[in-house]
């Protein structure tokens, strides 16, 4: 039975592993492109692995039997073999590497929360700060592998007995020349939801709602790009 030994440093790994007729198969992987290759994202299977070794138990370094890989997978062709571990297995990441991917969902859900709701008492933003207090009060657990967009609601719901909070829209109104609207429409349209649209021979006027919270933002950008050559109105 071959076996591989790895230095201390390399003694935590992220692994795809994959059972079967009793019998365990794991891959050494790159564990954010795993993820992405389990979701179907073009990646290219050789940037996952770490190496083109399949094991029955990585962190003992002993590869997977040669008769157990034909039984199993019929073949011994390493990348189908790999697709199907990646694919069909658990990615059981390292204690770190998931404090590490909680870290950034949570992160991006305390912006996204910061630029689509607001204190309806002020009826401005929360400071990041705050949210992140709140966040922290109301012991919200992230998922490192649910998407953050789709945690924002339920953290929304926890923290209304910590901070008044609502989400708000606000309606933009936007004027802009021909020589902008084409470029500009897809940026836009990024930012919000578009509630109709009018192509005239001046340009383009549309409206789209936007969370308050990043109108300012949307603003700015647009002023910059077109270096002032946009008229906005705004509709609460």
């Amino acid at each position: 039975m071959r076996r591989i030994t790895y230095d201390h440093e390399r003694v935590s790994f992220n692994l795809a592993r994959y059972e079967k007729f009793g019998k365990s198969f794991e891959l050494v992987i790159e564990p954010d492109l795993a993820i992405d290759y389990k979701k179907g994202k073009e990646v290219d299977i050789d940037e996952v692995v770490r190496a083109q070794d399949v094991f029955s138990d990585a962190k003992k370094g002993v590869f997977a039997k040669e008769e157990d890989l034909r039984e199993v997978f019929k073949t011994l062709d390493f990348n189908s073999i790999a697709n199907t571990i990646i694919k069909q297995g658990e990615i059981q990441l390292t204690a770190e590497h998931r404090e590490k991917l909680r870290a950034d969902k949570r992160k991006k859900i305390v912006d996204i929360i910061h630029k689509t709701t607001i204190n309806p008492k002020s009826n401005t933003p929360h400071p990041t700060s705050r949210i992140e207090n709140a966040l922290n009060e109301a012991k919200v657990k992230i998922s490192e592998f649910e998407r953050a967009e789709d945690q924002v609601s339920r953290a929304i719901d926890a923290l209304k007995p910590i901070i008044p909070i609502k989400k708000d829209d606000t309606l933009m109104i936007i004027e802009l020349p021909m020589n902008f609207a084409s470029s500009l429409r897809g940026f836009i349209l990024n930012y919000g939801t578009l509630k109709s649209e009018d192509w005239h021979a001046s340009g383009m006027t549309c409206q789209i709602l936007v969370p308050s919270g990043i109108v300012p933002e949307l603003m700015d950008e647009l002023n910059s790009r077109t270096s002032g050559q946009v008229n906005i109105n705004l509709q609460r």
